[in-house]
């Protein structure tokens, strides 16, 4: 068998055996699943009124619907991959990984297992998410398919991104506790970005802290995509935080890994 078919076996089957976790302890998935739909509807049924007047003028909760949904989908993402780091972090403190490094696996195919499952669990969730906007509300009425092409695409890899990011937070935490503790952030983040409100409707001060982060260029192009307003430059500043992390966090993770363990 040659070394690229060797990787693709073990990494197939590293996929299957998170899926099969994912499977038969749902909990976390459906958890942190809870979070972003539990935002949803309380932003647009107890504040889609006031939220909507203090930025258009005038109560409108289908408009804040559409300009909610468009971040709380990028937090969706966010909230995903804490059960990334927090499984990664199991699988290196109850000695799994050892185990595998004592057997004739390609090395990589253990985190690259996780990374996959991750995405796509993460595009499940987003799915999830995006039919309860749907469900309260949101239309799309002038994306057309392309548009709707390319917000998925970006979804897609903002996932692959912040999965690394978490696979490396995962892998450098003591624990379980502590993983899901360390990516926080991921939760954070969304939450001081253009996701609730627009940027100009932000303190002066505070203005800066929420545009330069990678959630808010991401969240404006989604939202643009979406629904036919002004990109700008947010499109390229998303692509380029996609796959500036997505580095960051792959050779973070490799380097983490592999190490000699103690």
């Amino acid at each position: 068998m040659s070394a690229l078919a060797h990787a693709v076996r073990d990494t197939s089957t590293m996929l299957r055996r998170n899926l099969l976790h994912a499977r038969r302890y749902p909990s976390l998935t459906l958890n942190l699943l809870l979070t972003p739909i539990m935002l949803l509807l309380l932003f647009v049924y107890i504040f889609g009124d006031t939220m909507s007047a203090g930025i258009g003028g005038a109560a409108d909760r289908d408009a804040y619907i559409a300009f909610l949904l468009p971040g709380l989908l990028l937090m969706t993402i966010g909230s995903t991959t804490i059960g990334t780091a927090v499984s990664v972090s199991m699988d290196m403190t109850e000695g799994i990984i050892a185990r595998f490094r004592t057997m004739a696996i390609h090395r990589g195919s253990i985190l690259i297992g996780h990374v996959i499952g991750s995405v796509l669990q993460s595009i499940i969730s987003v799915v999830a998410v995006g039919a309860v906007g749907v469900a309260i509300g949101f239309r799309s009425t002038d994306a057309t398919p392309l548009e709707w092409f390319l917000a998925f695409g970006l979804l897609s890899l903002f996932a692959l991104a912040l999965t690394w990011i978490a696979v490396g937070m995962g892998l450098v935490s003591p624990n379980a506790e502590a993983a899901s503790n360390n990516a926080m952030p991921l939760i954070f983040l969304p939450l001081i970005s253009t996701t609730f409100v627009p940027l100009d409707a932000m303190p002066g001060w505070f203005q800066p802290i929420a545009e330069y982060q990678p959630f808010t260029p991401a969240i404006e192009t989604v939202r643009g995509l979406l629904l036919g307003t002004e990109i700008g430059h947010n499109g390229w500043l998303a692509v380029g935080w996609c796959l500036a992390l997505t580095a960051l966090g792959y050779f973070w993770s490799k380097s983490v890994f592999n190490r000699d363990p103690k």
